[in-house]
């Protein structure tokens, strides 16, 4: 058996992840990871991240009799994660964090810290599964669809994937709270953590305004405009918004109206129907491929938010870019979050949403995006 870094934040999952690997026969190392300065941010200590998930971790660890180190990664997860989380929301943008962690900031750490303890192998408690085989290494969706988690892992350095382990990959949420309560771990009826890990409060806004400060373009007021150019209202920034949104546009409106569009350089929030919401082109840019990249005129599936499910399309345009245009329009495709491209449950990669459009653009909605 070879000797696995598992990473332990404290909750049931990765708990469990290095419970099962110990079962296994591995030599287990548990590692944490200090991701920010807590006594900054107000109720740090109850979140996955915080004080009490080092503490969890720790007498998971002490119960499964196996080494356990916290490492500080805050310089790192503050220019990767945070510094990003705020430049993207200051252009107008919606971003992922979890996937800005997994790809620049645990996974390359993690890698690192391993060697330097040299482990074999580096394992966490995603739902998701990875396949070696004689011809490479393959990432692919969770057995459990409700917590399939390989949206958030498209960013991962293709070379990495052979020394990867997911534990729960096959198994699902109650199968993984059923064995840590058999195992009797402190965290195994511990609730999941549903809030942005730096932003406890549930309000990111309060984060922008400590580290854009108080007048900034982004948190100014400005109009709420029609696509025809049209004022229809003012908002108290556009970084509060989000395509889709539909909360915090006030009313007067004759049917509900959504975010359609954030103009950074105007300061615009575009706002229009439902109907409006819904683009079957779009382009994605920062791209990462796990296996050779879709040609253009092949058929793939692409899941562009965490909680859809993909839908078909076809590659119209590959190479910096890649421009795919849906068999079925979806709404509220958002610049910022992740495109994640699959065959099958198989990932092939993925990017950040830059832009969506129309192929066939009808009043009021936009035309296609360029690749």
């Amino acid at each position: 058996m070879s000797r696995v870094l598992v990473a332990m934040s404290g909750g049931v999952d990765s708990s469990v992840a290095a419970a099962l690997l110990v079962d296994a026969g591995h030599d287990v190392v548990g590692v944490t990871m200090k991701t920010f300065c807590y006594s900054d941010t107000s109720g740090h200590g109850k979140t996955c991240c915080g004080l009490d998930g080092i503490s969890d971790a720790k007498r998971v660890a002490a119960a499964l009799g196996i080494l356990h180190y916290v490492f500080d990664v805050e310089e790192d997860f503050t220019r990767d994660v945070i510094d990003d989380f705020v430049s993207e929301y200051a252009r107008g943008r919606t971003p992922n964090p979890c996937v800005r962690c997994n790809s620049n900031t645990k996974f390359p750490d993690l890698l690192a810290r391993g060697k330097a303890l040299e482990c074999d192998r580096i394992a966490t408690g995603h739902y998701v599964r990875v396949e070696h085989t004689e011809t490479g290494s393959f990432l692919s969706r969770g057995t459990d669809t409700s917590k399939d988690q390989s949206y958030f892992l498209w960013g991962l350095p293709p070379s990495i994937l052979p020394q990867l382990l997911f534990p729960l990959g096959e198994l699902n949420k109650p199968e993984v709270r059923s064995r840590a309560r058999a195992l009797e771990l402190a965290t195994a009826d511990k609730p999941e953590s549903q809030e942005i890990c730096f932003v406890p409060s549930g309000d990111y806004r309060d984060l922008l305004k400590r580290r854009l400060g108080p007048i900034h373009p982004a948190l100014e007021a400005g109009p709420l405009v029609r696509r025809d150019g049209r004022i229809v209202g003012e908002h108290s920034g556009f970084a509060g918004f989000t395509v889709g949104q539909r909360k915090g546009l006030g009313g007067g409106f004759s049917e509900p109206m959504f975010v359609l569009e954030i103009r950074p350089d105007t300061r615009e929030v575009v706002v229009g129907t439902q109907e409006e919401t819904f683009l079957d082109r779009v382009v994605v840019a920062d791209l990462n491929w796990l296996t050779d990249a879709p040609a253009p005129e092949s058929s793939v599936r692409v899941q562009l938010r965490y909680r859809s499910p993909a839908v078909e399309a076809t590659v119209t345009a590959a190479g910096g870019r890649l421009t795919l245009q849906l068999a079925e329009p979806q709404a509220a495709v958002t610049p910022g979050q992740s495109a994640v491209v699959f065959d099958g449950d198989r990932v092939l990669g993925g990017g950040r949403i830059e832009s969506a459009g129309s192929l066939a653009p009808t009043s009021g909605v936009p035309s296609p995006p360029s690749a």
